[in-house]
């Protein structure tokens, strides 16, 4: 009828038993099988109740009725056949046909089934030819079922494909499978014409045969369209890779072209000297790097490269390669433009140096002329030649012009280098001068000869280059030159304290300011709110002591270099600051890790304009102290012999001891586990590695510590009071973090402590030791001469404590000799030498009753006689004590 999809509902009892959500995934199933035009037409429903009864009828008509959720077009049933069913569901269907909601038509037999639809789409159990097997149409339908739902899932494969080559192959497997699957089903659906040509295929059938060859169709269509789609997909990933890459080298290179063009920037393209300019131009060059600019060329034309081939982040790369093209051609230009005003100095410098050298050979030349040579015509006649010859040579030495001259040299001419260019130009005008004067003289005398003539002397502008004028001339000059140095240097030291001082005076403005600053008080970590002072040390007492002290009082110095070691001598208990700040910058470094990243500090960057972040400045006081030492250097190097030299060392020596008091300072805050208070132990004197064993006297024999075999290794830190032993921990973190720990072990105090200063066997070692040598530390230096500093250091302690109290006892006691002038003697005992065996360092009151024993002694300390029954003695004489009077008297 019209193409109208049909449904069998065939006799089934238990149907009204079944659930409702049972009914309704069949009925969705059923009406989901023919297409969506033939379920537009209207389904036709065939109900199969012959053997039922009226109710069971109804029951079934209605539970339809509210449960089919497809078009109904018309339902046909077979009604009961019993005499008594079937009046009933006569009379019964004409009063309840209205409650149905649907066209229903009650048949009586398959007969009337018959006039309704074609028996070939009917089975045989209603009268049809159309052989239907169950199970085979189940099986069909899940095969048919599974078909169908494959392309969707290609489909939604293609959508959320990955990138990995993995995901290509398995989707290439499974459509491959998909179209096998296919091409099988289709042969399933051709088999009844294959067996017989003839053989009509159903609706059904037909359907099925339209819908797989469709959906081999759509399958080919997807394989196409992955490979075009995968092919789009590797080259955007290759581009993607190919641009991750360039940026990579991008940066790596942007920051190295940064780093020459800073390098670059340091030079500087005015000279003081040939030599000086000579050994920029070759610092310069060394400098040189062109493979940074070759690596950056090759990388812009590889940017070139990608965009030829349409890559499709045009957009980023086209900057970049200019970018790199732009800077290459900046240093390249500043390159060849600092070189060639270098080489435009050295020039000048040598035009100088030759005009200079042709004015000292002319005046050698004037002075070198003999007298007597001049009395005759003929000699005469030859020196005036001679002259002749020589100032032919002028135009090729000297320098003709000066306005030229400093026009054609404008941009390489500094102060130092125009007022040698006016030294030069006045000396050649100098001789040129006596070059005249002595022509007109040998003219007269070739001229007239009537009576001998004496020639007249030089004038006394040559009266130096007579006796020794090159010498002479050379002495000058290197003092000249050194001067220039000197001013060289003290012109460093003054701009670059100029520009420290503006430095800190940023940082101070910049961030520490703004730390308080309530606008940015949001911007700022809670870690970082209340540590401030930790962060920037005492960066604030440091700037305003070189701001207001430091460098007026530099700039005073301004014409006379060689004496600003006094003002760093004057000022050398304040640059002592810097320690604390030297000491706090691990604390500080510490900090700035947890917060580097933090919007606060990139928001002060942004604002000040910084290349470089606020760690790069912390760090600023640091060089800056150890800057000094070296300008000191060179001061000194450059002012032998002058006023102000002694000043000059005595300085450098103090800022060098500050360098090693910060160095120690450093090592000191590192300990740990000392339970006392280390300020209290006095001044830290030195600080080094060594190994070390131990000793124990036991009883009366002294027994080695057989566990100390092998050597400890121990930091000593040596106190005007004590002397620590510590143990070196790995170094570990990063920066400032990375100095090492110290663990404490053990500490003597200075005034129980004995030394001997060669131990047995190796010129290395020496002994420290206490308590009557009940404990002995023999100590290994790494080389004799620090074995030898640390003995002299920790003698000078000893003698000071000892110095210290005898002068304790001389207030108290006026005896001839006091007892921490003696010890015993170190060849007889332990060639040693403390200041703990001395009674003096002891309690007074545990020395009542104590007298020393008759034998020698050794004195450690001088001690004048203060009267005419007293003694006087030197260290290191041998004494013999006869006895001890009541009174302390020997």
């Amino acid at each position: 009828m019209n193409g109208s999809p049909i449904i069998i509902f065939p006799e089934f009892p238990e149907f009204s038993e079944l659930e409702e959500e049972e009914v309704q995934n069949v009925l969705g199933y059923l009406t989901s099988v023919p297409s969506v035009a033939a379920s537009g037409v209207g389904f036709i429903l065939v109900i199969d109740r012959r053997l039922d009864r009226w109710a069971t009828v109804r029951a079934t008509l209605l539970r339809i009725a509210g449960s089919f959720p497809g078009n109904l077009h018309l339902v046909l049933v077979l009604r009961p056949t019993t005499l008594l069913q079937r009046t009933l569901s006569d009379f019964l269907f004409k009063f309840n046909k209205d409650e149905f909601k649907m066209k229903v038509v009650m048949l009586s037999s398959v007969t009337e089934l018959h006039a309704y639809i074609d028996p070939g789409q009917l089975t045989t159990e209603l009268g049809g030819t159309q052989e239907y097997c169950h199970d085979s149409w189940i099986s069909h339908r899940t095969v048919r079922c599974a078909f169908l739902s494959f392309p969707y899932m290609l489909t939604n494969c293609i959508s959320s494909l990955s990138v990995k080559e993995n995901d290509l192959l398995i989707f290439q497997e499974d459509l491959q499978v998909a179209l096998s699957q296919g091409g099988r089903l289709l042969e399933c659906i051709n088999e009844p014409l294959q067996t017989d040509p003839e053989y009509n295929m159903t609706y059904d059938e037909l359907e099925n045969l339209a819908t797989v060859q469709r959906l081999l169709g759509q399958l080919d269509e997807t394989e196409t369209a992955f490979d075009d789609f995968w092919e789009r997909h590797r080259t955007k990933l290759e581009q993607c890779l190919q641009l991750r890459h360039f940026e990579q080298h991008f940066r790596e290179v942007r920051a190295q072209l940064d780093v020459t063009s800073e390098r670059l920037s340091g030079f500087s393209e005015v000279s003081i000297s040939p030599a000086h300019a000579e050994h920029v131009l070759r610092e310069l060059s060394g400098h040189e790097d062109r493979d940074v600019l070759d690596c950056a060329l090759s990388l812009a034309n590889e940017g070139d490269r990608l965009i030829e081939n349409s890559h499709y982040a045009e957009d980023s790369i086209r900057p970049k390669c200019s970018e790199l093209r732009e800077v290459c051609e900046e240093i390249s230009s500043t390159l060849r433009s600092k070189k060639s005003l270098l080489l435009r100095a050295m020039e000048l410098h040598s035009a100088l140096e030759k005009a200079s050298r042709w004015c000292e050979e002319g005046i050698f030349l004037l002075a070198s002329q003999p007298v007597d040579r001049c009395q005759s015509q003929d000699g005469a006649e030859a020196a005036l030649q001679e002259l002749e010859r020589y100032l032919d040579t002028a135009p090729l030495h000297t320098l003709a012009d000066r306005s030229a001259i400093l026009c054609q040299y404008e941009a390489t001419l500094t102060t130092q280098l125009r007022d040698q260019v006016d030294r030069v130009f006045q000396k050649q005008s100098s001789v040129q001068e006596m070059f005249e004067k002595r022509r007109v003289s040998l003219k007269k005398l070739a001229a007239k000869q009537t009576r001998p003539v004496q020639p007249v002397a030089p004038r006394p502008e040559v009266k130096s280059p007579l006796s020794s004028p090159s010498k002479h001339a050379s002495l000058s000059e290197e003092e000249e030159n050194l001067a220039v140095l000197r001013r060289h240097v003290m012109n460093e030291l003054l701009e670059t304290e100029r520009a420290y001082v503006e430095e800190l005076l940023c940082v101070l403005e910049g961030y520490a300011a703004e730390m308080d600053n309530p606008a940015m008080a949001h911007l700022i970590p809670s870690t970082l709110l209340t540590k401030k002072d930790v962060l920037f040390g005492n960066m604030s007492e440091i700037y305003q002591f070189h701001k207001r002290t430091f460098l007026k009082e530099l700039e005073a110095y301004t014409d006379c270099p060689e004496l600003v070691g006094r003002c760093f001598l004057e000022r050398m208990k304040d640059l002592q600051i810097y320690e604390a700040y030297c000491q706090n910058k691990p604390r500080s470094e510490s900090l700035w890790r947890q917060c580097s990243d933090c919007a606060f500090f990139q928001e002060c960057q942004k604002k000040l304009e910084h290349k470089l972040g606020l760690d790069s400045y912390l760090l600023k006081p640091v060089q800056r102290i150890t800057k000094y030492q070296l300008l000191l250097k060179e001061l000194l190097k450059y002012s032998r012999g002058c006023d102000g030299c002694d000043d000059l060392q005595e300085a450098l020596s103090s800022i060098l001891g500050i360098l090693k008091a910060v160095n120690d300072s450093m090592h000191l805050i590192a300990i740990t586990g000392y339970e006392g208070n280390l300020s209290e132990l006095g001044r830290l004197l030195m600080q080094g590695s060594f190994s070390v064993w131990t000793e124990h006297k036991k009883g009366h024999a002294k027994v080695k510590d057989l566990a100390r075999f092998k050597p400890m290794q121990r930091h000593l830190f040596l106190h005007e009071k004590a002397l620590l032993f510590c143990k070196r921990r790995e170094e570990n973190g990063e920066g400032y973090e990375k100095a090492p720990s110290y663990s404490f072990k053990h500490s003597l105090s200075m005034s129980a402590v004995g030394i001997t200063e060669n131990a047995k066997g190796d010129n290395k070692k020496f002994e420290i030791w206490c308590n009557s040598r009940d404990e002995v530390f023999i100590v290994q230096a790494p080389t004799p001469e620090i074995k030898t500093t640390w003995v002299n250091e920790i003698r000078k302690v000893l003698t000071q404590q000892l110095k210290a109290c005898r002068g304790n006892v001389d207030t108290q006691n006026h005896i001839s000799w006091n007892k921490a002038s003696l010890s015993v003697d170190a060849s007889e005992e332990n060639d040693g030498y403390s200041s703990g065996e001395d009674p003096m360092n002891s309690d007074p009151e545990d020395e009542v009753g104590k007298k020393l024993a008759p034998g020698k002694y050794t004195v450690v300390a001088d001690c004048e006689k203060a009267g005419p029954q007293e003694l006087s003695v030197k260290s290191g004489d041998m004494v013999q004590l006869i006895k001890e009077g009541e009174e302390g008297q020997w």
